[in-house]
């Protein structure tokens, strides 16, 4: 039986999805639960498994393409009831029918009602008493549900591209169709060479990572034309740099940037769409002040540095910005309506009893705004390791939709730029945003006398119809004469 699967909602109300990566291809053995394609959604790469075993009839969706939700991306071959499953591609070992049902029986739950139709499956009878496999995230919903419209095909090019062998396009040399694929009839093709099959030019599968795609698009150096050193043959930024380095060996198929270009257009999708969206929304919708308080941070950076030397931060990196959020953390349990929200239906202003603390993170894909969850529990080892962490798994292009949702309030630290200081936009659905800039050397009056201190600018911007000018003012000072004196921290905690 064939069955095509749907790019599905993963939890975070997308519209829309990039193919980065597929696992398979046309030919492939699949089993239930098993990774088949890696899509970047407007906030995270998440990784999508296939609810089927079968063989991969053929993909619909070439890596990147944008595709709508609710857009099959991927066809695959199964057993039909009482028959055997489709022959898996040569070379792929096969798997006992028991393996495969005590897999299903430990990770999915019971079906649907009678009548239910399998989420993710088009054309899918109804499903039977017996346990079927159903993609992780998906949600078993009986009611009427409306979805998206499929795209119309461009003319000429059936609606279903993998039921016409000859439009099938795979990543690597061209795969023999599944012996359940559809041939078509000696009669149907074309007079002028009724003894062949017209296929599409095969595309070579290129393994790399987002950040290595687009420093090769920087660079402008095709990928199909490196020699991955990477695990599994991927490609590494070393070997974008090596072949950007090298002299051309033969002109590529694909237009590179011309010396002198006048202009360049960069495609708004992904993070810098959604971005953009939440931006424009805040901007136009809190309305935003901002406070500006140069403090002296020469006795913070003491603390950092001491602070390297204790067996409690040996298995982490603690910088000034660990100080900043504790300093944060502390203002907020003094100052807590800082810590809340705007909710327009219910007229209503909710003050929250937890921090989730949002670190910016500029990352190769754009701007991630990750958060710590219930950061007030935390002592101040486990909180620099939860920033260590964070920013790794940003920095990595693997921040999950979950990891930025429910964020109270945001730092931005803009001196790892050589900053001083800025406006922030408060991030939509907090009340409030503090920038630090950069820690540089600057003249300070000390008890009268003239000398020279490690001095910042924090910027703190807020929602004045949360925060009025007296609140967001304590708190800012608060935070300030923490990073001053990082010992308050301890009295005030």
């Amino acid at each position: 039986m064939r069955r095509e699967f749907k790019l599905p909602d993963v939890g975070e109300g997308l519209t829309e999805a990039e193919i980065v990566r597929w696992h398979v291809k046309a030919g492939d053995a699949v089993k239930v639960n098993q990774i088949v394609v890696e899509i970047e959604t407007a906030k995270s790469i998440v990784e999508l498994p296939i609810p089927w075993d079968g063989v991969v009839a053929g993909l619909m969706a070439e890596e990147g393409d944008t595709v709508d939700v609710g857009v099959a991306i991927i066809a695959v071959d199964t057993a039909e009831e009482g028959g055997a499953a489709p022959a898996p591609a040569a070379g792929t070992p096969a798997h006992a029918p028991g393996d495969l049902a005590a897999l299903a029986d430990d990770m999915v739950p019971k079906p649907p009602a009678e009548g239910a139709v399998e989420p993710g499956a088009h054309g899918s009878p109804a499903p039977k008493e017996e346990r079927q496999a159903v993609l992780v995230g998906y949600g078993v919903k009986t009611g009427a549900t409306k979805r998206r419209a499929r795209r119309q095909p461009a003319a000429g090019i059936p609606a279903n591209p993998v039921a016409n062998p000859s439009r099938v396009e795979v990543d690597g040399p061209p795969a023999s169709p599944p012996a359940t694929m559809p041939q078509a009839a000696p009669d149907t093709a074309p007079d002028t060479a009724p003894d062949t099959v017209r296929t599409t030019p095969s595309r070579v599968a290129v393994l790399a990572k987002p950040p290595v795609r687009k420093l090769a698009r920087d660079l402008g150096v095709d990928l199909v034309t490196i020699t991955g050193t990477g695990p599994q043959g991927s490609i590494t930024r070393d070997d974008v740099h090596a072949a950007a380095q090298a002299p051309a060996q033969q002109p590529v198929e694909q237009p590179v940037p011309q010396p002198g270009a006048r202009e360049e257009r960069i495609p708004i999708k992904g993070v810098r769409k959604a971005t953009a969206q939440a931006m424009v929304t805040s901007a136009f919708t809190a309305p935003h002040v901002t406070e500006f308080l140069q403090v002296d941070m020469t006795a913070t950076m003491e603390a950092v540095r001491r602070m390297r030397t204790l067996a409690d931060f040996a298995e982490v990196k603690v910088t000034p910005l660990l100080l900043v959020a504790k300093a944060v953390l502390t203002a907020i349990a003094r100052h807590p309506a800082i810590n809340a929200t705007w909710d327009e239906q219910a007229q209503e202003i909710v003050v929250k009893h937890y921090v989730n603390l949002g670190i910016a993170a500029a990352t190769p894909r754009g701007l991630l705004v990750p958060n710590i969850k219930d950061a007030q529990d935390l002592s101040l080892p486990a909180l620099a390791g939860r920033l260590a962490a964070l920013a790794e798994t940003a920095r990595a292009g693997r921040t999950q939709p979950a990891e930025m949702a429910g964020g109270t309030i945001t730092i931005t630290n803009v001196g790892v730029f050589g900053v001083d200081g800025g406006t922030p936009i408060i991030n939509p659905g907090e009340a409030a945003i503090l920038a630090v800039g950069q820690v540089r050397d600057m003249p300070w009056v000390v008890d009268g006398e003239l000398a020279v201190r490690k001095v910042a600018t924090l910027s703190l911007s807020f929602d004045h119809r949360m925060v009025d000018g007296e609140l967001g003012s304590l708190f800012l000072a608060d935070v300030g004469a923490m990073l001053e004196d990082p010992l308050r921290m301890l009295v005030w905690s």
